[in-house]
């Protein structure tokens, strides 16, 4: 009888044959879970590396323009900032669940929470798209007078880094969220086709850890620009 592919989820192995004709089976990525593993914890280093260089290159000059530096930390919205600290820890959570939900044999729950993380993936991005329309018009973003030196608009030098860096590297974030997002879409057309399954799981697991790393470097983000400056100078925030 002739196997139906579209309604199996069975993972099929590569068969390869050798010259004596004995088929083996060819260890492809899917079921090599030390290589799999290995291969892109070293990818995460390289992400670690490139936020960490950035955090230190803001310490250093934290340490040359402090008060610019609190000023204009205060100026950002917390609350909205605090809301999505929130809304990715909760999407590191449907995640995790998601791959716990795989592991088990719980395809459809997989799923599930795919979708939630998603969805939460989109509404960090909505909330940081309200915040930056916010501050552009309050005159603060890249390419405005306000962060342009030299002119008689323009902020002091040291809130003029500040922002550089901020808007660097909230954009950086928030274009490894897109990614993040198109990955999970990638994996949900995986497991429909049968390639990703509670057996070969490989490809879930290593991008919940990508979106691991992206809720942790948030977690670093938030309090470096939003609460540095909390207190210091009372109602400065920029509302949306």
């Amino acid at each position: 009888m002739a196997h139906d592919s579209h309604d199996s989820h069975e993972y099929i192995p590569e068969i390869a044959v050798d010259r004596n004709g004995k088929e083996h089976v060819v260890q492809g990525w899917q079921g090599d879970y030390e290589g799999g593993k290995l291969g892109f914890w070293l990818f995460m280093l390289t992400e670690v590396l490139m936020f960490g260089a950035m955090f230190m290159v803001l310490t250093y000059y934290y340490t040359l323009h402090q008060q610019d530096f609190l000023n204009a930390s205060a100026s950002l919205n917390r609350v909205l900032g605090g809301f999505n600290t929130v809304v990715l820890l909760v999407s590191a959570l449907t995640m995790g669940l998601g791959l716990l939900k795989m592991r088990s044999g719980d395809v459809k729950g997989a799923k599930l929470m795919i979708w939630a993380t998603i969805l939460l993936a989109g509404v960090f991005l909505g909330v940081k798209a309200v915040e930056w329309t916010a501050e552009y018009h309050h005159g603060v973003f890249l390419g405005l007078d306000a962060l342009q030196s030299g002119n008689e608009h323009s902020k002091p030098f040291g809130e003029i880094l500040f922002f550089g860096m901020y808007f660097t590297m909230t954009g950086l974030h928030g274009f490894h969220i897109i990614i993040g997002i198109g990955l999970m879409l990638w994996l949900l057309k995986r497991i429909n086709s049968g390639k990703v399954s509670p057996e070969h799981h490989i490809l879930h697991f290593n991008i919940a850890l990508y979106w691991d790393l992206v809720h942790l470097i948030w977690v670093f983000v938030f309090p470096y620009f939003y609460m540095i400056g909390a207190g210091d100078i009372a109602g400065g925030a920029i509302h949306g």
